[in-house]
């Protein structure tokens, strides 16, 4: 038993000052009788506790509050159901290197193994996808084991970690003097490493003699918060840039330097290949889409990345931001860095973007009901600000957007990632507007991906974060429908992917929100204004044609 004349604090209190000390504003939670210690503790530190509907949602929530503010996000659920619920979201975290830590209730240690409420080996179960995962055996441990954690989030590329915190543990008060409570800045290094120097110099001479030189932007720009340097790189050496994942905004829609549509082109015809915070995954064709001709490089935080599915002629592990602002560095000043002699290419590629747009202009501008798809994320693009926060969940209907959207800022693009989870959209919603509330959000919903958390619309009503949603409601997850179409015939396209008529735009009125339904296509802007001046979370609620496909579901290119 403690001393009663010694200062005493639970683990929960523990658990909050850690949180507190890594700055943590905010958890996410859906509440359970293993966990509210935690609340206590959180109530004294003056970080909000934001109740959500759904583990899942509490686990995106805390994902998408990491990729907006770059600091970790946090997530406390209770044990059993509520860790087995926030699984999907751990693991959206894990393929996106998205630093957050999961802290799931368990039974007392003193049950151990004896069948108590809701007793899993969650650490077993989380150990595969995550960066660290283990049980606070003690509660002078506690706030000790949350900064591990952290630490660990950061080790290579980024990543979440999980804690069980059996219930004993956590209620338990020990001694102030016996618990280590890690201070601010104090217990994790820096891990911004700017690579090899004879790497980067030779980096910086093949791109000051390339002829026809392209850079893929990925997420670890954002990520690193590298924007400012790649955009000195590209346009000190005049490179072509093309963005993905979170790196989309890196440059603005209009720049000289900023590509989209003709990746495939630039791929397969360039001499100088930088690939930046990517793997060769399946959206790169595990490396099979850049020319077998072309110089590869490959720049990333985590050296198991580099080099992996496909050859390359030269890795580089380290910070984006750094390494790309070290070769604009050795580079500059050498023969302009041979920036003049590839206007040509860039209007080369110029002008197979210009192709690629006029062979989707008429359906980008069509009338037709039901509403074509392409005119719907058109329509979205021309609304955004820069202010505007873009946030896609869904299959087919993203797959449309991926090509004609274009934020307009650093960070203001939001997608899965590679895990290609439906669901996160509300999520995201709930962290981007809580952690900026200063920025507008826009979420595109397929009307399959919405229903998984769209319950959680409430919970944006209940926290009064107004945000412009749009479905693109064709009743079906269409994705999967064209291509049991193409594999087992029309008479059976309809198995298992078709849903209900489903009025979303009555749904967002019912829960509090602004809700509008859209059948003709000049009807989408004006609906969009709407929305914005409400001031609520809202819901538009499109028709779109269920027979029109995105390129690349037709290509399958996710399968391939």
């Amino acid at each position: 038993m403690p001393d009663d004349t010694q200062d005493v604090i639970s683990g929960g209190h523990l658990v909050a000052k850690a949180l507190k000390a890594e700055g943590v504003e905010r958890i996410y939670t859906l509440c359970g009788g293993h966990i509210i210690d935690i609340y206590d503790g959180c109530v004294d530190e003056g970080i909000e506790v934001i109740d959500v509907r759904h583990e899942q949602v509490a686990a995106h929530a805390a994902d998408g509050y990491a990729r907006i503010t770059g600091k970790p996000g946090c997530a406390v659920v209770t044990a059993g159901p509520g860790t087995t619920d926030a699984v999907t979201g751990v693991a959206n975290a894990f393929r996106a290197e998205s630093p957050m830590l999961l802290i799931g209730g368990q039974g007392a240690l003193t049950q151990h193994k004896m069948g108590s409420l809701q007793d899993l080996p969650h650490v077993d179960m989380m150990n595969p996808i995550t960066k660290f995962a283990a049980t606070v055996p003690d509660t002078a441990r506690a706030a000790d084991m949350v900064s591990m954690a952290f630490r660990e989030c950061f080790h290579g590329a980024p990543g979440p970690s999980f804690l069980e915190i059996p219930r004993d543990v956590l209620d338990a008060k020990v001694p102030a003097s016996k618990a280590r409570v890690p201070q601010t800045g104090a217990y994790r290094a820096s891990t911004r490493s700017a690579g090899d120097p004879e790497a980067i110099e030779k980096l910086a001479d093949l791109l000051v003699h390339a002829e026809k030189p392209a850079i893929l932007l990925g997420s670890q720009v954002w990520t690193t918060r590298g924007t400012e340097s790649a955009i000195e790189l590209v346009r000190t050496l005049n490179i072509p840039a093309y963005m993905n994942g979170a790196g989309r905004g890196t440059l603005p829609p209009g720049d000289p330097h900023h590509f989209q549509l003709s990746r495939r082109y630039a791929f397969s015809n360039a001499d100088v290949i930088v690939i930046v915070g990517t793997p060769f995954d399946f959206r790169m064709g595990y490396g099979k889409r850049l020319s077998p001709d072309a110089t590869v490089v490959q720049i990333d935080l985590d050296y198991r990345t580099v080099g992996k599915n496909r050859d390359i002629d030269l890795g580089i592990v380290g910070d984006a931001g750094l390494v790309l602002k070290s070769v604009a560095e050795a580079a500059s000043g050498r023969i302009n860095g041979g920036a003049s002699k590839r206007k040509e290419w860039l209007d080369e590629l110029r002008a197979a973007e210009q192709t690629a747009l006029e062979k989707r202009l008429p359906n980008l501008k069509s009338d037709a009901s039901p509403i074509h798809p392409y005119r719907l994320v058109s329509e979205i693009n021309d609304f955004l600000t820069e202010d505007s926060i873009y946030i896609g969940d869904g299959g087919d209907i993203v797959t449309f957007s991926g090509q004609v959207v274009q934020p307009k800022s650093p960070g203001h693009w939001m997608d899965p990632g590679p895990l290609g989870t439906l669901g996160v959209g509300v999520p995201f919603v709930l962290a981007a507007k809580q952690a900026r509330p200063d920025k507008e959000v826009v979420a595109l919903f397929g009307d399959g991906a919405f229903s998984l958390t769209g319950w959680d619309f409430e919970t944006l009503v209940r926290y009064d974060l107004p945000f412009v949603g749009i479905v693109g409601n064709n009743s079906s997850m269409n994705q999967i429908r064209y291509g049991q179409a193409a594999k087992y015939g029309k008479d059976r396209e309809r198995i298992g992917n078709t849903l209900g008529d489903v009025h979303y735009d009555k749904f967002a009125r019912m829960l509090g929100g602004y809700g509008e339904e859209v059948r003709d296509p000049a009807d989408i802007g004006p609906a969009l204004r709407r929305a914005r001046e409400s001031g609520k979370p809202s819901l538009i609620n499109v028709w779109v044609d269920p027979d029109a496909y995105a390129p690349g579901t037709m290509n399958q290119t996710m399968y391939k």
